[in-house]
């Protein structure tokens, strides 16, 4: 039944491209551009080439999901235009300004279409309550007012999608302009796929485009591309784009985005959490992870708060990071080439959008004890996987262990990490200095060390925390808890050495 149904779902379209024979697969729920690109990457063309199909008629053919298949004897014959030199400032802001009020006369339609739909739904449903109409015709009316909610629901989606795009340009998120061909596909080697499963996975040796590659083959593994009816070029589409949006902080940035979802991957094969809970919310986690710093600024609440900052304004000192970052992930989602979930139903979309907005906000340490003292209530009360509540919880610690796993990971992997992070709370605390802001002592370039930076951390935040995860996964304590403990230790026996040096008659002295 699953074969014939995803026979079903696509259709084989032959082409004459060149005076070559090519053949090509797609889903028909994918969108005539991504049929539009497919031609183009297999032309080897730019991407807004003008390209057009024929049939043995001459007769032109909708370049769309619908187009009429054909057979091998009959192929369409493609023809192929390539884009002119660049425009003229003059005559390219002459351009872009017709498509911007090409834009936003849809976005006025969609409004009026929502505004009439909505007019006959109340309509109906008066009649339906004051009328006392007959059965037969009160089965119409239901079945109308459903096609009808219907209706408002998909124009005020594509009215969403609209604004949220020119809201986009305001806030200047960068979609990749360079082909998903540049996406180059590596070959993982059977080593390298099951050393990425590993939370000793040495995340420095990867460039980003293996590390793109590395991302795209965890959805693949897991499959979630299969769950959600991702488009593969779409979900290309959205990493680079993903990518794209991390900025080039010396902590936060994509390679750290890299990192809490490997570690993420590393813990869903670790504790074999596909055994109790659904796929579904395995795609929660990843993308959660994957989107959960995006723009990153490189200087924290705090600062935003104290600085006053425009995201402190915006979401009124709550999580100003957070909430920015599930507002870029979803500004990415809801442009059309980017939205890895544009085939799951509404009530799919709408749970997806909920799990990944509370793992994200999660991520505040400002939660921290709230989220852990939940966790252990519910644990010490009999964790139950069938009870949302709790599962919610779970998921929150999951995300909250794999942004903050650094030092899981073996000591050669763990410590650049440290020097990265010292470094943009330095910047940060250099520049409250100057502006005249409370500085965190933590953050003081005069009074942090390394180690005096990691052992309470550690001790007090890492350990506990994993420690309560192992209390449901036994298996966390082994692979993660321990390490946890060998590099409180190593922090600790670099303490005292320093500590040594500064004492009177040493030789640092």
């Amino acid at each position: 039944m699953g074969n014939g149904s995803s026979i079903e779902s696509s259709k084989t379209i032959f082409l004459d491209i060149n005076d070559k024979e090519e053949k090509i697969v797609f889903s028909r729920h994918c969108s005539s551009r991504d049929i539009h690109e497919l031609i183009a990457t297999i032309a080897a063309v730019n991407r807004h080439s003008t390209i057009s199909i024929k049939d043995e008629n001459g007769a032109h053919i909708s370049l769309s999901p619908t187009m009429p298949a054909n057979n091998q004897g009959c192929p369409y014959k493609v023809y192929i235009k390539e884009p002119n030199e660049p425009q003229g400032d003059s005559e390219a802001f002459q351009t872009v300004l017709t498509q911007v009020t090409e834009q936003i006369n849809r976005v006025f339609k969609m409004e009026e279409l929502k505004s009439e739909l909505s007019t006959r739904l109340t309509t109906l449903e008066k009649r339906l309550e004051i009328e006392g109409l007959k059965v037969v015709e009160i089965e119409k009316c239901k079945r109308d007012i459903s096609d009808i909610k219907d209706q408002i629901w998909n124009a005020q989606k594509k009215y969403t999608d609209n604004e949220i795009q020119l809201c986009s340009k305001i806030d200047k998120i960068k979609i990749p302009r360079h082909n998903v061909a540049t996406f180059e596909k590596y070959t993982l080697s059977q080593e390298t796929v099951d050393y990425v499963k590993q939370p000793t996975f040495d995340i420095w040796h990867w460039e980003p485009n293996e590390m793109l590659s590395l991302l795209e083959h965890m959805y693949h593994e897991l499959g979630l591309v299969h769950e959600f009816n991702m488009n593969p070029i779409t979900l290309k589409r959205w990493l680079l784009c993903v990518q794209e949006n991390y900025r080039n902080n010396p902590f936060h940035n994509f390679r750290h985005c890299f990192c809490v979802t490997q570690m993420m991957y590393g813990m869903i094969q670790l504790c074999t959490l596909w055994d109790f809970v659904s796929r579904e919310d395995l795609g929660i986690l990843m993308t959660a992870a994957v989107c959960h710093d995006l723009d990153h600024p490189g200087y924290n609440n705090t600062y935003q708060i104290n600085a006053r900052t425009e995201l402190a304004i915006r979401y009124n000192d709550i999580s100003p990071l957070e909430n920015h970052h599930c507002a870029v992930a979803f500004q990415i989602i809801s442009n059309p080439e980017c939205n890895i979930f544009a085939n799951v139903d509404k009530d799919t979309f709408k749970r997806v959008r909920a799990g990944i907005t509370m793992l994200i906000l999660a991520t505040d340490m400002a939660r921290h004890a709230e989220i852990m003292e939940s966790f252990k209530d519910k644990f010490n009360k009999g964790f139950n996987f069938k009870n949302k509540e709790h599962l919610d919880t779970l998921k929150m610690v999951l995300i909250k262990c794999c942004d903050i796993s650094n030092e899981v990971r073996p000591m050669e992997v763990s410590e650049p990490w440290v020097d990265c992070l010292l470094e943009e709370y330095f910047n940060q605390s250099d520049r409250e200095k100057s502006e005249g802001l409370p500085v965190a002592p933590f953050m003081d370039r005069e009074k942090v060390t390394k180690p005096t930076a990691q052992i309470g951390f550690i001790k007090f935040v890492l350990i506990p925390m994993f420690e309560t995860a192992a209390n449901l996964f036994p298996q966390i304590d082994d692979v993660m808890v321990r390490p946890l403990r060998e590099a409180k230790d190593r922090y600790e026996e670099m303490k005292s050495q320093e500590d040594n040096l500064k004492e009177p008659g040493s030789k640092a002295q």
